[in-house]
């Protein structure tokens, strides 16, 4: 297939081509002249790179001939001290042009990368922008695909963690505080549970689905991509702080929670199941990975 992948220089996109790529796809970039390359730097050489600062969005679809499916990875959280304009430039315009282009060159289907935490009407204190912007263009799927004939898939991700992850992320500044024996890590009471799913099981479920979709019928699906085991950040915190040996005092309790915190989260993965998808790795084994990762094992 034709597959064209946005935010493939970031942490999920870059995993996501290196897949592809394997599988056989012809795969499609979007990115920036002064976008990192070092995640795909291996893989460069087999994809078809568009540089956003300098070409249109339409020209790949003029170029290529049909591009069969949008997996549209790209996001801006925020963290950077981004205004909601610009939050909402990256998060619905941007995506909104694309899928309205896909729309008129005939792209079968749009994948949509998606959170948990984009659940109820509560807008989260941390990264409001984000999670507002997330769903607005959630809506904006919803009506394309019911409207425009195009399939929409959203892909709702429960915590994904994995190699080459951001290192101000939770887990890999876990990971390094407790691998350099830090005085003290300051957290909450950790009763928060989560779904922590492996970047290698969330893109396979993405491949299931790409391989799928010519016998999907509807134009409209929303899938939750985890494990369909639900751990406590204290009990990750422990884990993590047992396999690295680490002499660390973790503070529970040090800080508090945030407002609107999701206190438990758990994919119902049945739908995928039913597809052929399974989730393989555990979290130890991911979790005892990235340890050796960092470790420089």
């Amino acid at each position: 297939m034709n597959v064209l992948v946005t935010g493939a220089t970031g942490f999920l996109g870059s995993h996501m081509v290196k897949e592809l790529v394997k599988e056989g796809h012809h795969v499609i970039i979007f990115k920036r002249s002064s976008s990192n390359c070092r995640r795909i730097a291996q893989v460069l050489p087999y994809l078809c790179v568009y540089n956003l600062d300098k070409t249109g969005i339409d020209v790949p679809f003029q170029e290529i001939g049909e591009i069969h499916a949008v997996i549209h990875t790209a996001t801006c959280y925020g963290r950077d001290n981004e205004s909601m304009a610009e939050i909402a430039a990256a998060n619905i315009s941007f995506p909104l042009q694309l899928l309205e282009t896909a729309v008129a060159y005939g792209t079968k289907t749009f994948f949509n990368t998606d959170t948990f935490s984009n659940t109820g009407s509560l807008i989260s204190n941390y990264l409001p922008g984000y999670h507002l912007s997330k769903k607005h263009f959630l809506e904006w799927g919803r009506y394309f695909s019911e409207t425009k004939g195009i399939r929409f898939i959203n892909m709702k991700l429960e915590h994904l963690y994995g190699p080459l992850d951001s290192e101000q992320k939770f887990i890999p500044k876990v990971i390094n505080s407790c691998l350099n024996n830090e005085p003290e890590l300051l957290l909450s009471p950790g009763e928060q549970k989560r779904d922590f799913i492996y970047l290698d099981d969330a893109i396979s479920a993405y491949l299931v689905l790409l391989d799928k979709t010519p016998e999907q019928t509807s134009s409209f699906y929303e899938y939750q991509v985890g494990t369909g085991v639900s751990t406590s950040i204290r009990d990750l915190v422990e884990l993590i702080h047992r396999v690295t040996r680490s002499r660390t005092l973790l503070k529970f309790g040090a800080i508090p929670y945030r407002d609107n915190e999701i206190m438990f989260s758990q994919a119902v993965i049945d739908p995928l199941v039913a597809l052929g998808w399974v989730s393989k790795v555990g979290l130890e084994a991911g979790i005892e990975t990235l340890i050796q990762i960092a470790k420089g094992s």
